[in-house]
């Protein structure tokens, strides 16, 4: 398997740790910077409690926040390189200062470090929590590479299939379906690939852009109407097909940038997101990527 970048966004949770283990099935050989970015107020509760000396001393505390909150910081993101170079990755820590926008910062460091791939970990939130609060759906709106979020927790089943299922891709005929089946066939080679065809798209001809290695399985996705917007009729589509055939990953094309039009669109991809129970793979639409 080929060495591949990526970054991993480690914030000490539980679902960035299952995230690290996931990303080193599935990428045993990648070079990893294990990343945590440092944001106001730039340390805990409860080193902030802690340090607090009273109104008249508000310089010195600003600085002690400064100096312990860089410290805690460090030592989290110390704590991830661990956990990945136990999973068996050769990873390195990598600490940023930021203010903010977690998300913008993680698509200026995937273009910086040339990343082939951010993995980020979900804590499984749905509906109006997971659209205003999640920090891995900023990541996938505005990286301009190939986004993995990790969901937590993963069921025996969704874990064992880590080490050999097909990913199984979203294809609709669209550039960014183009896009997500290239991006698979670079970062999953040689592994079964199940393409699965919605809203009416044509089956891809094997003379076209298909790989010509590894197991391919070519099929229609029955999309039952109902409530919901028709990119969840998709999205669970997709996901209970993935059970069906304990997929690996799900792999789906993302077609804009702007929160507000995907949400109000009911994009397959932030729909996938937030209701399939296995890790999802969002590739940008290719005027996104990297030139």
């Amino acid at each position: 398997m080929m060495a591949i970048n990526v970054i991993v966004g480690f914030d000490g949770s539980p679902a960035a740790a299952a995230a690290i283990d996931v990303g080193a099935a599935l990428f045993p050989q990648a070079r990893v910077w294990i990343t945590h970015l440092w944001t106001p107020p730039f340390a805990s509760e409860s080193l902030r409690r802690r340090l607090w000396t009273g109104a008249a001393e508000l310089n010195a505390f600003i600085a002690a926040i400064e100096r312990e909150g860089e410290a805690e910081a460090r030592r989290l993101a110390d704590r991830g390189v661990r956990l990945a170079r136990t999973a068996g990755w050769n990873a390195e820590p990598l600490v940023r200062r930021a203010y903010g926008g977690e998300g913008l910062y993680f698509a200026q460091l995937a273009q910086e470090l040339d990343a082939d791939l951010v993995l980020v970990g979900s804590r499984g939130l749905g509906g109006a929590q997971a659209v205003l609060g999640s920090v891995s759906d900023m990541v996938v709106h505005y990286t301009p590479r190939p986004v993995l979020v990790v969901p937590h927790p993963l069921l025996s089943a969704e874990q064992a299939a880590l080490e050999s299922g097909p990913a199984l891709i979203g294809w609709d005929g669209s550039p960014g379906a183009e896009a997500a089946l290239a991006a698979t066939q670079e970062l999953f080679p040689g592994r079964d690939l199940a393409i699965v065809c919605v809203d009416g798209a044509d089956i891809p001809s094997p003379s076209g852009s298909l790989p010509q290695s590894g197991g391919i399985t070519l099929d229609r996705l029955d999309v039952a109407s109902g409530s919901g917007t028709p990119g969840r009729a998709v999205a669970e589509a997709l996901s209970a097909c993935g059970r069906s055939r304990d997929a690996s990953v799900l792999v789906v094309g993302s077609r804009g940038r702007s929160a507000a039009r995907e949400i109000l669109m009911g994009s397959v991809a932030m729909a996938t997101l937030h209701h399939a129970h296995r890790p999802v793979m969002v590739v940008p639409r290719p005027d996104q990527e990297r030139e």
